[in-house]
């Protein structure tokens, strides 16, 4: 058949074929392929290979592809990375996809990053991470042995731990070595807080005193308390000691001259808990940078404004209920921004610029949880038998770890959190270190650390 009669031929037959049913094409291309060669079969099956397999992210421009990757979820884009190299090589560029992914497992992002197989890497390290969490095995636990007595004041920095104890010593600790540092001769320790050069104790002796870590020196002694002191903070920069005591106040104290500022009164329980810190919100009360003070008994939140003036008033008083079967658990979070406490009732969170209750975190069989640590994505929690991690914005325990039988401390003194970074999201490098210490009846310190990944 001539090329011009061939094609006409074509033309009418296609024409034909168009106007088929479905059915009738079938039936014809069966008639075709049964009158078909070898030739003509193996040129149906190439080309049928072609046609039915279309790789559509080698097609498709690279913007269309990455849209098309956004609604996959990661562990179905693992899995496509193993179709062939071209695959796995525009899918490992996806960076905004595995930059979701990493968000969503509640990993910290730096946008500044844009090599494109990075944030592929940082998923996998996340996810293994994640999973260790779930599975309990994110942790490891050590021991520090050293004092001889009850150890009832405990305070974390920078990798260091410094332990106050009844045998008149507080230690100062290498968490990751186990190594002492310092240890030096004091009263008996309620509380303590430490920097590079001194050490301040509250003392069940009433007393406040500083110590110099080098020499052992006690450099200033603070007396006025009529009850022991459960709590101190102070700041160079104000040149200011805050104390609560069991005598229900607070005293505002010159730190380098030692001598009492001021008493703020209004508790009707224990200062448990006193915290210096500057505000970073603004409001018709304090402005961004103002140092405010907070002051927590048993059932109360007071808010001073301690940076505008010494004889400050109190700004707020804060609580969960009027009920005085419930109490606060004597741990406080005061970041600038938010105030957090646990009680009976469950987590509450304040707006520092407004005061408002923003919400209330009920976790089942709550009763019994104390806080330990609150940031933006996590929370870190405990009873007297696990250590919790909460994902804030499910407000679901992702992990737990069990805990040995810890000695107790209505004040909250003997047990802390350590590292707190990780808590405003992992970024695979802040998840190391210490997790949580507390005083064990026989003296020592027991310690849950993150565990490397593996």
């Amino acid at each position: 058949m001539e090329k011009k009669d061939f094609e006409a031929w074509l033309d009418n037959i296609s024409i034909a074929f168009l106007s088929l049913t479905d059915l009738q094409k079938n039936e014809t291309l069966d008639h075709l392929i049964s009158l078909s060669g070898a030739v003509q079969l193996r040129h149906l099956s190439n080309n049928l290979e072609i046609l039915l397999k279309r790789d559509f992210l080698k097609l498709l421009p690279l913007e269309l592809s990455f849209y098309l990757l956004k609604w996959l979820d990661p562990q179905t884009l693992l899995t496509c990375c193993l179709v062939s190299k071209q695959w796995n090589k525009v899918i490992s560029a996806c960076t905004e996809v595995w930059q979701t992914a990493c968000k969503n497992l509640g990993w910290q992002i730096d946008d500044s990053v844009q090599d494109p197989l990075h944030w592929k890497k940082v998923y996998l390290k996340a996810i293994l991470r994640m999973k260790q969490l779930k599975d309990h095995k994110a942790f490891e636990t050590s021991s520090l042995i050293g004092h001889s007595a009850r150890v009832y004041a405990l305070y974390y920095k920078d990798g260091l731990l410094c332990t106050g104890s009844d045998d008149l010593s507080a230690k100062l600790w290498d968490v990751s070595t186990g190594q002492c540092i310092y240890g030096i001769q004091t009263h008996t320790c309620a509380a303590v807080k430490f920097d590079e050069q001194k050490l301040v104790t509250g003392s069940f002796d009433n007393t406040v005193a500083c110590w110099e870590w080098s020499s052992g020196a006690k450099t200033q002694h603070f007396r006025g308390h009529t009850g022991a002191v459960f709590s101190v903070d102070y700041n160079d920069e104000l040149d200011i000691l805050v104390s609560g005591s069991a005598d229900f106040t607070v005293k505002v104290w010159a730190l380098s001259a030692g001598t009492c500022l001021n008493t703020l009164t209004g508790h009707t329980e224990w200062v448990t808990k006193v915290v210096l810190q500057k505000c970073k919100v603004k409001s018709l009360m304090h402005s961004p940078g103002d140092y405010i003070l907070l002051s927590a008994d048993k059932y109360e939140i007071k808010i001073w404004p301690i940076g505008r003036e010494i004889n400050c008033k109190c700004l707020r008083t804060l609580s969960v209920s009027e009920d005085r079967s419930i109490s606060l658990q004597p741990r406080l979070h005061f970041d600038g921004k938010y105030i957090v406490c646990s009680s009976a009732l469950g987590v509450y969170q304040w707006d520092f610029a407004s005061y408002d209750i923003l919400r209330v975190i009920k976790p089942p069989d709550f009763s019994n949880v104390s806080l330990l640590g609150f940031g933006e994505i996590f929370a870190l929690l405990f009873d007297n038998r696990y250590l919790y991690i909460m994902d804030l914005r499910t407000e679901k325990l992702i992990s737990r770890w069990p805990l040995p039988e810890y000695r107790k401390s209505k004040r909250g003194s003997s047990f802390l959190a350590g590292e707190m970074s990780w808590l405003n999201g992992l970024n695979g490098q802040n998840d190391t270190g210490l997790v949580f210490a507390t005083s064990m009846p026989d003296h020592s310190i027991h310690l849950v650390l993150w565990k490397e990944h593996g």
